[in-house]
């Protein structure tokens, strides 16, 4: 998740909305890396979001799912609004999960058990 987010960020630092538009391997791209987003925190488990509600997870799935079923009509408006607003904020929150896990505790928890 972090990965997507500072592709993202690094990509489209700088750019303006109409050069989001313009450029649609740059476009794809942010698209692509949002799924990603949405995929990374589809494999968190419930209890991981259920301890962490500062995080959108359900808009966060809910951008996942109309990208992946409905690409056709994503909006680069909501794109840019993401890229805007949203990117920044989440890419803080996931640097503080990481950094404040147990990571060990997390393994040996019985709903991570055979997950690798």
């Amino acid at each position: 998740m972090l990965d997507a987010i500072d592709t993202i960020l690094q990509h489209a630092e700088g750019i303006t909305y109409e050069n989001l538009c313009a450029n649609k391997v740059l476009f794809g791209g942010v698209v692509y890396h949002i799924v990603i987003i949405g995929e990374a925190s589809h494999m968190l488990t419930q209890a991981f979001k259920d301890a962490h509600p500062e995080t959108s997870w359900k808009q966060i799935k809910g951008m996942r799912n109309h990208i992946v079923h409905g690409y056709y009509t994503v909006d680069p408006e909501d794109v840019w609004y993401v890229l805007q607003h949203d990117l920044a904020p989440l890419r803080e929150q996931v640097v503080r999960y990481i950094s404040e896990t147990d990571w060990e505790a997390w393994e040996k928890a019985p709903q991570n058990e055979n997950k690798s």
